[in-house]
């Protein structure tokens, strides 16, 4: 598995609507994959293999959780505005990377400090209107070098921890290398198949939901992180996955409901070739499958999931093993796509 890759694509910065960074490092590693790259008018990476018959879609979102910054203060802190969706706790002393026009900037998110708080101050929660970041630069030369609109990522490099890889923006860079890689491994697929970087998932599955109408697929595949609560304090039916359960195969999200028969078709060849898995229902959060269902006159969806931990956070964390059966199983249903019987 070629960790550089999964390295460079999650340590790339790209919030939703400014993934041309990702963009880039998608189009090159698809180019050698298939026959023809493109980029639509929204930002989303199109690769196509060409085939017969069957339009297959795949699709992993490329943008990450991050900010805007939507004031200056006066001694030159800047306010922000999320662009995704943040728990506030998880961002206090963190440090992030601000992207203007003449460079990028590292800063500091930063809060009052705990030995003013007053006693009512202490007893509430954290709210994102209480940040700010910190660019250690006198007012003057922030107010020339930041703008209004400015972009805000999260920093933070790769690791292997144990037998897990974590970083900013796993989600979901995974399954963007889960996409990339299966291709790499194909042999001789049949369908007609779309391989796609998608844009602005973390605002409203908005790229997906582009990108499906221009190819209209028969069926398309989702790849994308899931909740994986196997940690202290969680009750065992609120751990949705678990790391080192395999690639998850989802039934159902809040944004669609898997055609029977791809659960099915995957459940079965994960069985037949021995490929790690576990099922998944995940309560709340959706995917890009949601769009590709919908688009048009509606066609077969299913997602394959990388189960993840501390999602959302700057330590999102996965197990090798699970990322390589994901890998391992979607490209062994592009493989027999054509085959599946996708009648109801």
């Amino acid at each position: 598995m070629n960790l550089e890759l999964l390295k460079e694509l999650t340590e790339a910065t790209g919030v939703p609507s400014r993934e041309e960074r990702v963009r880039s490092i998608v189009a090159r590693e698809l180019k050698p994959l298939c026959d023809e790259v493109s980029i639509d008018a929204l930002g989303n990476v199109i690769g196509h293999k060409k085939g017969n018959g069957l339009r297959l879609m795949l699709a992993a979102h490329m943008d990450e959780i991050g900010f805007l910054v939507n004031h200056v203060e006066d001694e030159g802190f800047l306010r922000i505005d999320p662009v995704g969706g943040f728990d506030p706790k998880t961002l206090i002393a963190q440090r992030v990377t601000v992207h203007t026009d003449s460079g990028d900037l590292p800063g500091i998110i930063g809060t009052k400090p705990v030995h003013i708080l007053t006693d009512e101050e202490r007893k509430k929660p954290v709210e994102l209107s209480a940040l700010f970041v910190d660019l250690g630069l006198p007012a003057d030369k922030v107010k020339k070098k930041v703008r209004l609109g400015d972009f805000v990522t999260l920093e933070q490099d790769f690791k292997q921890v144990g037998d897990l890889v974590s970083c900013k923006a796993m989600d979901d860079r995974v399954g963007v290398f889960v996409m990339i890689e299966a291709l790499r491994k194909l042999k001789r697929p049949k369908a007609d198949i779309y391989a796609v970087a998608t844009v602005q998932e973390e605002v409203g599955l908005r790229g997906a939901k582009a990108s499906a109408f221009t190819i209209h697929p028969d069926v398309g595949i989702a790849l994308d992180v899931t909740v994986a609560s196997d940690v202290p304090g969680a009750k065992k039916q609120e751990h949705c996955t678990r790391l080192g359960g395999g690639a998850a195969i989802k039934i159902r999200d809040s944004s669609s409901i898997a055609h029977p028969k791809i659960v099915r078709a995957l459940r079965g060849l994960a069985e037949k070739k021995k490929i790690p898995h576990q099922m998944e229902i995940l309560s709340r959060g959706g995917t890009d499958a949601g769009p590709m269902q919908l688009e048009r006159g509606g066609a077969a969806v299913g997602a394959i999931s990388i189960p993840t931990r501390y999602l959302h956070s700057v330590v999102e964390a996965a197990h090798r093993k699970d990322i390589q059966a994901c890998v391992d199983l979607l490209a062994a249903f592009i493989e027999i796509a054509h085959e599946v019987d996708y009648s109801l």
